[in-house]
């Protein structure tokens, strides 16, 4: 049986917002406490969900689908048919759980599900996900898209564009002996390529092509999905927490015996200063993020690390990195504040403190 509430409208809580609930272990909870801000059709079961959905037209379409993970895990199978409606294929879908199951987790970051949740967590950080994710339109989710519709956009200062134009080319040419050995040793120890190039999130949410020296495995994107879940040094924070936004896998199995060599002395990052001389990013300023990462971190509060510059090294290299008290949020403080106080006398200060940096001990 389905039984189908929605709130008042009111502007300035954002209820406008529709939202399609399927289960019954939290629907009271999210009754309670979200029932003011969305227009919420509650329905007991997936195929109540279905049916209620099927009646929809292209006015009513809810904005949100917002499904509990039923015992036999259906739920996943519903995704796969709403991604199969042309109607229905660009719905923004979250999931809630009440069992901390690691493999829930590992399916729904398969399907690219736009977030789940594990019980207990805060409605509140729920809520303001859910008006973040119809806000920005994070529907497909559209990063390139995204750049376009900040309302805050970084330049470069011509002074610091200056001084990494200078020292990116002063290190490539007394490092380039350096890196044609690097090069040969890549090619004679595994088999792959030489360099590893892979889509980032850098200033304004600008995605570009970001550059290194392969220390992995070929096949370490496809290992990912899985070890994010089981071996990411963050997602072991917080007891029932949603997924971390950041993923630092500890003792990762996928580097090489040489990539263990050129990840601890940051030789991997040096074809980084080629994208340096092209602008995509600076010498100091907040590292540019893989496209999964900066998926989740598009709340207000955290969004503000991609005003500022995209950079080599930055405060969080310099003050906590490999230690094992790193927690996400200081990582997260820490880009935020250099976002917003950076300056020429900070990066000089962060240039001279990276040196000491480079040689970490932790394999990470």
């Amino acid at each position: 049986m389905t039984h189908q509430t929605a709130t008042d409208w009111n502007e300035n809580s954002g209820s406008q917002i529709r939202i399609a609930y399927s289960g019954l272990e939290l629907k009271d909870l999210i009754a309670n406490d979200l029932g003011d801000n969305f227009r919420i059709a509650f329905n007991d079961t997936l195929n109540d969900l279905e049916n209620y959905l099927g009646n929809q037209s292209i006015l009513t379409i809810p904005d949100i689908i917002l499904v509990e993970v039923d015992k036999e895990e259906k739920c996943f199978e519903l995704v796969g048919k709403l991604r199969q409606n042309f109607l229905m294929n660009g719905l923004i879908i979250v999931m809630l759980s009440t069992r901390n199951d690691k493999n829930l987790v590992k399916t729904a970051m398969k399907l690219k599900l736009h977030d789940f949740y594990t019980y207990p967590f805060s409605t509140s950080d729920l809520r303001e996900r859910l008006n973040f994710l119809v806000r920005f339109k994070l529907i497909k989710p559209r990063l390139l898209e995204l750049s376009k519709e900040v309302d805050t956009t970084y330049k470069m200062p011509p002074g610091k564009r200056f001084l990494d134009l200078f020292i990116a080319g002063m290190m490539l040419i007394c490092l380039s002996p350096v890196m044609l050995v690097v090069a040969i040793a890549i090619k004679f120890d595994s088999k792959g390529p030489i360099f590893y190039k892979s889509k980032r999130v850098g200033t304004g949410y600008k995605v570009f092509d970001f550059y290194k020296f392969r220390s992995m495995r070929t096949d370490a994107d496809q290992l990912l999905a899985q070890m994010a879940v089981t071996n990411n040094q963050y997602a072991a924070e917080e007891e029932g927490t949603t997924k971390s936004a950041f993923v630092k896998i500890k003792n990762d199995p996928r580097v090489t015996k040489l990539g263990n060599f050129l990840r601890n002395s940051s030789l991997d990052e040096l074809p980084q200063l080629f994208n340096i001389l092209r602008g995509d990013m600076s010498v100091v300023g907040n590292r540019p993020l893989p496209v999964y990462e900066a998926e989740m971190l598009t709340s207000n509060e955290w969004s503000m690390r991609f005003l500022g510059p995209a950079g080599l090294t930055g405060l969080w290299q310099i003050s906590k990195r490999g230690k094992e008290d790193m927690s996400e949020r200081e990582r997260k403080k820490l880009d935020n504040f250099y976002a917003q106080k950076y300056s020429f006398w900070l990066d000089v200060k962060i240039i001279i403190g990276t040196v000491p940096a480079l040689f970490q001990k932790e394999k990470v």
